[in-house]
């Protein structure tokens, strides 16, 4: 319970910190923030400890290719602002986004399996 509560916090944080950095006059590097590899710490660290070294390295190479379907996600959206509501725009990146993570997953899962 409490460590539900501490992961609670740091989430809380993160958008205060991110919020705050949206209204400095460097407002852009709100966009490194939640880019912080909190997420791949902690699966890297699960992969290394109950699997073998190779398991960890397949899992930091398909991180590489894991990257596109963000870039797709960035690359839409940064077009789909000038044409659309903000929150449209959001949900139509998030679809290219889905769709660019399952071309990656059933690529590798093809060639990797």
């Amino acid at each position: 319970m409490i460590g539900l509560v501490v992961k609670a916090l740091f989430g809380a944080l993160v958008v205060i910190l991110i919020g705050i950095l949206s209204k400095t006059r460097n407002y852009y590097i709100a966009g490194l923030v939640p880019l912080f590899p909190t997420f791949a710490l902690i699966a890297h660290y699960i992969v290394g400890t109950e699997r073998n070294v190779e398991a960890l390295r397949t899992t930091i190479i398909f991180g590489f290719w894991a990257v596109i379907p963000y870039l797709v996600y960035l690359l839409s959206l940064y077009f789909f602002v000038n044409s659309m509501k903000l929150p449209y725009a959001l949900f139509w990146a998030v679809v290219c986004w889905s769709l660019a993570a399952w071309v990656l997953l059933s690529l590798w899962t093809r060639f990797h399996a």
